[in-house]
This record gives structure tokens, C-alpha cells and sequence, in this order.
């Protein structure tokens, strides 16, 4: 299990939707889904995406983009169509039925104002997605490189068909489009994207930074971890550093008590249990470490989080 594969594991599409539609200009599509992830992919056509904050983001056709922050935000022909007269849509994949359909798809007509969105909200649960959205902007663009992507093709051919499963079918391959996309974006922001995205391509901080992911209830020491990387204790614990600007047992116990925030939101999970999943042999142990950091015990989050989520 690599750093981005765990925070993405509670993000799923639902409801992703295909619309091969003309649209003529002046056009406003609004999207209320205010889900923590919404891409947007133009197959052809284009327009510009507006955010609530007034930031602009043009988008043309082979071009994907990912609107992260759980806030509405709108995508027109041009910016100031919102301010003339023009055709108004509204779109949610969380609740189609409630959703204003866009036209019905027609071809392309001689002065090309066909407009073709593929269109996929996700949802988030538990908390880890919350370190994944700290590294992104509001939007990111990514060119589709149908060589890596072709889950468009996979899905205007199913959408045809409108087999049993379609739906399903459908949110899952935009799973995997987000995937793609987000490790595109990441690839091309070289040293600039985060440290858990560029550690794991490292040698030698890699095998331990997967061995962290993937068991991370492990009672790992730098030796244990130096042996998944078949290195030196002083060499992982020097190149560990230099790549995630801490030591290796610093980044374990941030990634514990991360994942410890997520199983504190279970009910039927004990501070002893969530304590033993990631590596405690006894709450007291945890819940001194939980508080180091947290400022709060894990009782008090619990409380604290449980009432947050009632109001």
C-alpha cells in the first residue's frame, strides 16, 4: 500500500454522469453536489469553471479538471454569461432525480456547438482523504493522455448500451480516472509535490514508507525498517530524512494517529481496540501519544467529533 492508494481508499464516485449534450451559448452549468472531489473531463467543446472565491479556470476540450474544497461552483461558455441572459443547468450526481437534466445528445452541428461532459463527484469517508486535499489547489488540470486514460472510451461505450450494472460500472472506471489524473498532476509537479507522493519512488525511503502503509500495526524499529529497504539503519534513517524532512518512527506515529482519528469515528470500536489496529500494546500507551499531539485524549476527540457530526 503506497501513501496515495490510502488516502484515496474512502474516496469513491457515485452517480457519475455522461453528457454528450449541445449546449449554445450563453450557457451556466451549476454543480451542488458539494462533494470533497468533483472532475469535470471535456471531450470536446470547452468553457471556463468559476468557484465561489472568483477564481477562473478555463478548460478546453482533452482537458480534465479536479475541483477539490466541498464548495458549489459553476462552469459556463465564459465568465460573463452569469451576468447576461443564457441557459441555466444544474447537475448532482449525489441525487439524479432531483438533478435538471441537460439536453438530449444530438451530433455536432456545423458551428460546433456541441459540448461534452463527463462529469463525477466522490465521496469521502472516515478522515485520511483530509491530508490528500491539503496538498491539491482548488482546481487542478491535467491533459488526458489517452494512452494511460482511456476509461472515456470504456464509458461512452457503455453508456450506449445501458446494460444492467451501467452505473457501476461507470463510477468505478471514474475511480480509476481520478487515480490517473491525480497521478499525472503529482508526476508533473516534480519536487513540488508532496513528500509522502515522492518518498515512495525513493530506493530507499520506499520500501519503508510502504511496509508504514501497509502494516502499520507493526511494532517497527529503524532496524525493521531498514531490513524492507535492504539497507542500513544509518542509511534509511539519513535518507528517510532528507526525503520526508523527519525520522522514520516521527512519520509512523503522525501516520498512527491519523488513522487513529478515523477509527475513533466508529462507534463500535474501544480506545483499546483502535489503540491495538495501529500498534499499541495498551490504550495508555496510545492515548499518551494521542494527546501529545492531538492536545486531547482520545475520549475527548471522540466526544468532541460525535457532537461536531450531530450539529
Amino acid at each position: 500500500m503506497d501513501p496515495l492508494s490510502e488516502l484515496l481508499g474512502g474516496i469513491r464516485a457515485e452517480g457519475a454522469i455522461l453528457s454528450d449534450a449541445i449546449l449554445k451559448a450563453p450557457w451556466v452549468v451549476s454543480f451542488d453536489d458539494r462533494a470533497p472531489l468533483t472532475m469535470v473531463t471535456v471531450a470536446r467543446g470547452g468553457g471556463v469553471i468559476m468557484l465561489a472565491d472568483g477564481t477562473r479556470v478555463e478548460l478546453k476540450a482533452g482537458q480534465t479538471a479536479v475541483v477539490s474544497g466541498g464548495e458549489p461552483f459553476k462552469m459556463a461558455d465564459e465568465a460573463a454569461s452569469v451576468d447576461r441572459p443564457h441557459l441555466d443547468y444544474w447537475l448532482t450526481c449525489f441525487d439524479p432525480e432531483a438533478c435538471a437534466e441537460l439536453p438530449s445528445p444530438a451530433p455536432l452541428n456545423a458551428n460546433g456547438e456541441a459540448t461534452a461532459l463527463f462529469v463525477g463527484a466522490y465521496r469521502a469517508s472516515g478522515r485520511r482523504h483530509e491530508r490528500l486535499l491539503r496538498a491539491l489547489p482548488p482546481v487542478l488540470v491535467v491533459d488526458d493522455d489517452s494512452d494511460i486514460c482511456v476509461w472515456l472510451d470504456a464509458c461512452v461505450i457503455d453508456i450506449g448500451s445501458r446494460k444492467p450494472g451501467t452505473q457501476a460500472f461507470i463510477d468505478r472506471l471514474f475511480d480509476w480516472g481520478l487515480v490517473c489524473t491525480l497521478r499525472t498532476w503529482f508526476d508533473q509537479q516534480g519536487r513540488s509535490a508532496p513528500v509522502w507522493y515522492r518518498g515512495f519512488s525513493d530506493p530507499v525511503a520506499g520500501p519503508a514508507l510502504e511496509a508504514i502503509h501497509t502494516r502499520p500495526e507493526n511494532p517497527w524499529t529503524v532496524a525493521d525498517l531498514a531490513g524492507e529497504a535492504g539497507v542500513s539503519r544509518a542509511l534509511l534513517a539519513k535518507r528517510f530524512n532528507e526525503i520526508m524532512g523527519e525520522p522514520p518512527l516521527t512519520y509512523l506515529t503522525e501516520w498512527r494517529m491519523q488513522l487513529a482519528e478515523e477509527l475513533l469515528a466508529d462507534p463500535d470500536l474501544t480506545v483499546a481496540q483502535v489503540a491495538r489496529r495501529i500498534g499499541y500494546a495498551d490504550q495508555f500507551g496510545f492515548s499518551n501519544a494521542f494527546k501529545r499531539r492531538k492536545g486531547k485524549s482520545p475520549s475527548e476527540y471522540r466526544k468532541i467529533e460525535k457532537t461536531a457530526a450531530a450539529v
